[in-house]
Parts: structure tokens; C-alpha cells; sequence
């Protein structure tokens, strides 16, 4: 038995149909007219906010190593089946959730099904795989380490987040990588990945009841009617410390600075889309006010922007600049001074226009493939469990007001900043003095 809807929100006919499966595995399709490619994602309800301390990286660790081995495949087995039809296979792990995907022309959906799913359900832990892909996520760690933009991003959650899982970085650290084994990863796998916790979204030339067939053939062995879907991740934040200062030494020719507060979790939707047009103001562009004033009035930097993550109950609106070490006490007063202006004044109805205008085009054009669909048809539904037409999604743009965002910047950028540095800095004394005053303890 299973269940079927297509998915009308307000009563907008999605495109996306979706079939609950019997132990409460989700399937979304999308139906992409003009291409001739499928894309499947299986998306598990599991990232590294899931994490014990004793285990940080896990999850990371784990979509590395499942496509080691399954019973009947070797790693070599699973990369010539995909090589052989030109077809694209990865994965990714974020705070809350791993995605396992294939992007194939439409008439090998059903081996790219077989093979993402294999890997995912079947992929094991061996010993001997667990000391070789150690080293593979410690170069990956080394490789974050030499990219100061990355560093910066990691230690401003954790600056922001402390110790929280949240604030933790999803790849773990050395430490942890190197004391994890075999054990700890399989219970992980074993604990963790449960189709009641997995959505299967499916993208382009496709057909859904012919994609259910598919589906249900490689999870049959586990699909238990009597388990019952596991609910989304729902609850509230707590943090564990007040914003911080971090600070990494690198001998490096740049310095590189982010800052920022804690934000909204995606569950606020009212705040959803001002807050995206508060991004695309500040620093979302290149006529944002972050890229006019350092990069375009003064030539201070090359790279200024800022972003927003958003998770189930938090979130952080953040700003990243890379500078030279000597403009960085000039660069930190300019954006702080930015921040402090747009949450005294707010903004005007020609910034809000233009912000709207960019989001609408970015989130169209951001649509034209059968890859960007899979990934919007599957968090949607591993995140909300709901599914809002484009049409839908870009009238909530436009309905946004200059005066709700404004309201959004006077609430958000009061709040206290958290900072991550990472240049030519032993001390924190040695920084400038107006990147110390960032945050105040």
C-alpha cells in the first residue's frame, strides 16, 4: 500500500507529485518538458548537527566511505557503471542532511535508482576502507585549512554557535577523524539511515509511476509499514555561550574576516523572503551597498559579500571580506558601519525593487536544469514537507515590502556579532582595533 498526491499548496498545481511508501519513504518527482536527463537525489534527514562530540565528522565521513563497497559492488564496479553512460555521481553533507545523487540521460534512470541506492543502503564499513578514506577526508580537512575562505566560514559558526552541533564543522576535525572506526561509523549508518528518514526526489525527462516502480524495487527489502515516518527536525535553539572572537594564523598575504549574528530558522517564513531581500541589499550583488562601498568607491577588497544559513530553529546573516592585512581595521569600521546604517535607516523602495528584481531572475534562471530541480523538489520536502509552485515562491517575492525589511534589519542587525579571522595574526591584540571591538563580550 502506498499513498499519492500531486502537491497543491494554495492551491497552485506544483508540477511535483508525490508517493509515500510503506514504512513512510517519501518520493517526489518533477516532470522537466524539453530535456532529455534525469536526476535523483536520495536525501537522508541526517547531517552533522546529528553528531556527538566524540564523533564530529561522522556523517561526512560516512558519504565518503559508503561508496566503498556494497555486497555486490566495488568502488571500481560503481564508477565504471557510471562512467559507461556519461553520467555524473555524488554526494554532499550539509548540518542536517546528506544527499547521495545521479545526474543520467532519462534512459538510465532505472541503473542510476539501483546504484544510488545500493550505496546508500548497502554501502558497508569495512576496516580497510575506513583507513584509506581517513586519509582522503584528512587531506580534505587540509584542504579547508589552505582556503582562508573556507576557514573563516567554519570558525564564524562556531564563533556564533560555540560548541553546539550546529557550530561544529561538518567535516569534522583531525582529531576526531582520527580516532573514529569502523564500529562507531556502521552504528551510525545503521542507526541513522532509515527510509522513514529519507526522501527519494527525481527530476527531468521522467515519469512518476514508472519512478515509484523503480523506487520501490531497490528499498523493498526496507520498507516496514509498521515504522512510522520519522518527523522533521523541529525544536528550539539553544545556545550554549555568547558570541565570540576566533582567530587563525595564517601566513598568508590577505587577511580575511567574517562577522555576523544569529538569524531566523527557516520555519519563521514570514521573515523567509525579507531577510533574502535584506541579503541581496547588503551584500547579495554587485549594486549592494557592501560591494559599492568597499570594493567599488575605495577598491579596499576584491571578494565582499554577505549570506545567509538557515537551519531548522537558528540561522546567521554573515559578511565575508578578504583584504590586505594593513586595510583590514579601514574594511571591518566600513561594513560594520554599513550594518549600523541599514538598522537605523533601513532601506529605500529602489533598493528593495532592485533586491526583489535580482532574487525573481536568480531563482528562474537558477531552475533550467534537471539537477536544480531535483535539489529544490527534495529539501523542500525533506525540510518542509510541502512543495510551493515557482509561480507561487516569486509572487511572495514580490509581496515583500521596504518597510518589512527594514523591520528585518533593525531586529537582526542589533544583535550581538560574532567575528572569525584568519591572516598574519599570532595575537589577538594584534589585530585591529576595529575588528576587536566587533564583538563585545
Amino acid at each position: 500500500m502506498h499513498s499519492d498526491d500531486s502537491l497543491r499548496p494554495d492551491g497552485a498545481d506544483t508540477g511535483v507529485r508525490r508517493t509515500v511508501l510503506p514504512g513512510g519513504l517519501r518520493v517526489v518527482t518533477e516532470h522537466v518538458p524539453g530535456v532529455r536527463s534525469a536526476s535523483i537525489g536520495v536525501w537522508v534527514g541526517v547531517g552533522s548537527r546529528d553528531e556527538g562530540p566524540t564523533v564530529a565528522g561522522a556523517a561526512h565521513f560516512l558519504e565518503h566511505l559508503l561508496f566503498k563497497a556494497t555486497p555486490t559492488r566495488s568502488a571500481l564496479d560503481i564508477a565504471e557503471a557510471m562512467d559507461a553512460v556519461g553520467g555524473e555521481l555524488n554526494a554532499f553533507t550539509a548540518k542536517e542532511q546528506t544527499c547521495y545523487y545521479a545526474h543520467v540521460l532519462d534512459e538510465d534512470l532505472p541503473l542510476a535508482v539501483d546504484l544510488v541506492s545500493d550505496v546508500v543502503l548497502n554501502g558497508l564499513c569495512r576496516a580497510s576502507d575506513v583507513d584509506v578514506e581517513r586519509q582522503v577526508v584528512l587531506e580534505e580537512i587540509a584542504i579547508r585549512d589552505d582556503d582562508p575562505e573556507d576557514l573563516v566560514g567554519d570558525a564564524f559558526l562556531s564563533a556564533l554557535f560555540g560548541d553546539h552541533p550546529i557550530g561544529r564543522p561538518v567535516i569534522g576535525s583531525v582529531e576526531s577523524i582520527e580516532s573514529m572506526h569502523a564500529g562507531q561509523l556502521r552504528s551510525f549508518h545503521l542507526r541513522r539511515y532509515r527510509p522513514d528518514r529519507m526522501v527519494v526526489a527525481v527530476a527531468g525527462n521522467v515519469e512518476h509511476d514508472h519512478t515509484v516502480e523503480l523506487v520501490h524495487r531497490a528499498f523493498e527489502n526496507r520498507l516496514d509499514p509498521s515504522v512510522e515516518p520519522a518527523r522533521r527536525r523541529e525544536g528550539r535553539f539553544r545556545p550554549n555561550r555568547a558570541p565570540e572572537l576566533e582567530r587563525s594564523h595564517r601566513d598568508s598575504e590577505q587577511a580575511h574576516l567574517a562577522f555576523g549574528v544569529r538569524a531566523f530558522g527557516r520555519h519563521e517564513g514570514e521573515r523567509r523572503w525579507p531577510l533574502s531581500v535584506l541579503n541581496t541589499v547588503v551584500g547579495g550583488g554587485l549594486s549592494s551597498r557592501l560591494f559599492q562601498r568597499i570594493r567599488e568607491e575605495r577598491g579596499l577588497a576584491y571578494s565582499v559579500y554577505s549570506s545567509v544559513d538557515t537551519f531548522a530553529d537558528t540561522g546567521a546573516f554573515s559578511v565575508y571580506i578578504g583584504c590586505q592585512p594593513e586595510n583590514l581595521g579601514q574594511v571591518a569600521s566600513l561594513a560594520r558601519g554599513v550594518l549600523e546604517e541599514v538598522a537605523a535607516d533601513g532601506i529605500t523602495d529602489a533598493e528593495c525593487a532592485r533586491a526583489k528584481g535580482s532574487l525573481r531572475g536568480g531563482l528562474v534562471l537558477g531552475l533550467e536544469d534537471s539537477a536544480s530541480r531535483m535539489n529544490r523538489i527534495g529539501r523542500s520536502e525533506l525540510s518542509y514537507g510541502n512543495h510551493r509552485s515557482v509561480s507561487d515562491t516569486l509572487a511572495r517575492i514580490d509581496a515583500v515590502t521596504t518597510d518589512e525589511v527594514s523591520a528585518i534589519a533593525k531586529t537582526l542587525l542589533s544583535r550581538p556579532y560574532a567575528a572569525s579571522v584568519a591572516g598574519p595574526y599570532r595575537r589577538t591584540r594584534e589585530l585591529p582595533a576595529s575588528v576587536r571591538r566587533l564583538v563585545v563580550s
